[in-house]
């Protein structure tokens, strides 16, 4: 039978937001898998959606650039060892030139990043400015992940969120080219940005969501019902019910909107589209929050001393 540490209790419960003693029973019951104990306590009904990446954090930032024509945009987030550096003017500029960069060049992907030559000097790689920004800030820094969006028929628009916790970016379509510069399309396209960075929606609309992922919801939902004991003829109608709240959740335009939750972010949509005169909505988006699924470094002063003493 696997040790079940407090440490593992707290984990759960920081990922679940169930209860100490419901945590417990769940690795208990699961033998300490703690995948399958996020499951158990979701049939119980205990648990929230559980969103795996959220559960631990590392240092950095996630920065953005959208060049001045709105047609091409990029998020990044690289990752520094503590937080004091990642608040330090050097770091924070670098971190603008990469985003930058990636909007420009276009890398494919990370590998492809590193070994491109600086849009801004291409006597350096992207490599050579991060080994010199690991030896002129005095620790390791990396570059994760970033992504680029580039459109011809709409707008990109990027949204930076408590100093580089939250990086958002978004395409949104438009197909009246004279309205791109109307104040309520300018105001459209932001609000898309903070709905994205405040709701965490995992997709744009319903028929983006996986197969696999709505079935492994039905049946989850399917097990809520029947523990609380509801008749198995009318647990498919509720399952249907409650699948209509997930979408809710989880897809973009569903989502209440922020700024008016009596209204959803179609509706939103809709609104401007007849203020404007033109067909808008959102196409894609990113939203990276630092530090998911990294572990984060975990330093303990006293044992240090003590180590040190010794």
């Amino acid at each position: 039978m696997a040790n079940i540490t407090a440490q593992l209790v707290k984990e759960l419960r920081d990922t679940t937001q169930a209860g100490m003693m419901d945590c417990k029973k769940a690795l208990i019951e699961t033998d300490g898998d703690m995948e399958k104990a996020i499951e158990y306590l979701r049939e119980k009904g205990l648990a929230a959606a559980a969103k795996k990446a959220s559960r631990i954090a590392a240092e950095g930032m996630v920065d953005g650039y959208v060049t001045e024509d709105k047609k091409t945009g990029a998020i990044v987030e690289v990752n520094c060892e503590t937080d004091f550096v990642a608040k330090t003017d050097n770091f924070k500029d670098f971190c603008r030139n990469i985003a930058r960069h990636i909007a420009l060049a276009a890398p494919a992907d990370t590998d492809v990043l590193l070994k491109q030559k600086f849009a801004d000097d291409p006597s350096k790689t992207i490599t050579d400015l991060v080994s010199d920004a690991t030896v002129a800030i005095g620790e390791k820094i990396s570059i994760r992940r970033f992504a680029r969006y580039e459109t011809a028929a709409g707008v990109a628009e990027t949204y930076i969120h408590m100093g580089g916790k939250i990086g958002v970016l978004v395409e949104v379509k438009n197909d009246t080219p004279a309205t791109f510069e109307t104040d309520a399309f300018k105001a459209y396209y932001h609000d898309l940005a903070l709905q994205i960075a405040a709701a965490k929606p995992e997709h744009v609309v319903r028929g983006e969501v996986p197969t696999e992922t709505l079935d492994y919801e039905k049946k989850i939902l399917r097990e809520q019902a029947l523990n609380e004991g509801k008749p198995e003829k009318i647990v498919d109608r509720m399952v249907e019910g409650r699948i209509a709240k997930y979408y809710k959740d989880v897809c973009l335009t569903e989502q209440p909107f922020v700024k008016n939750p009596d209204q959803t972010v179609a509706q939103y949509t809709a609104e401007v589209e007849k203020e404007i005169g033109a067909k808008i909505g959102p196409v894609r988006f990113a939203r990276f929050e630092r530090g998911e699924g990294l572990e984060k470094r975990n330093d303990n002063l006293a044992e240090e001393i003590a180590k040190m003493s010794k």
